[in-house]
């Protein structure tokens, strides 16, 4: 409901954090402003480290998984930042909704190809009965695999794994 769907109050929070703890590092998660690259770039400008824009899901998937999202758009959300020079851009995704292993390692070529830099694959989980029902328990075999495979395709940091999250050991990808 505000104009600049909320990033100056990231970039706020983020200029007030940096200014009572100097030399602090931070990760940022942040929505896709609809991709508007003005926006993107307030909370750019304020300085965080890392900044993160969740996929969330392979392309097919997206409609179903994400309500108001649009792949293409998180793509082009995670190119601003990776343009900018200025902070590291990452991407997270959940597997177990139906996807195929061929899907997320497309998912992996996209976001490669837009200068993502840092990758976390985790088993989705469902919240709530209203939620998607998980569709498969991927096996630790298959998120090592991912995590080979995404190390291959030159990713710097892949987190893989059932228990992993967005945010997960989010220290080591500065």
């Amino acid at each position: 409901d505000l104009r600049d769907y909320g990033a100056e109050f990231w970039a706020e929070t983020i200029r007030y954090i940096k200014k009572k703890n100097p030399g602090i590092t931070l990760e940022t998660l942040i929505p896709d402003f609809l991709g508007k690259a003005e926006l993107i770039h307030k909370v750019i400008d304020a300085g965080p480290e890392i900044i993160s824009h969740n996929m969330e899901t392979v392309r097919r998937l997206t409609p179903l998984v994400r309500s108001r999202a649009k792949y293409d758009i998180s793509l082009k959300t995670i190119e601003t930042v990776a343009k900018s020079n200025k902070s590291k851009p990452k991407s997270g995704m959940m597997v177990g909704l139906g996807e195929t292993p061929e899907e997320v390692v497309q998912t992996m070529d996209d976001l490669r190809a837009v200068g993502c830099r840092v990758l976390t694959i985790g088993q989705y989980l469902q919240p709530t009965r209203k939620h998607l029902p998980v569709s498969e328990f991927v096996s630790p075999d298959q998120f090592r695999e991912y995590k080979r495979i995404g190390l291959e395709k030159g990713f710097e940091f892949v987190e893989s794994g059932p228990l992993v999250r967005s945010s997960y050991r989010a220290e080591r990808h500065v």
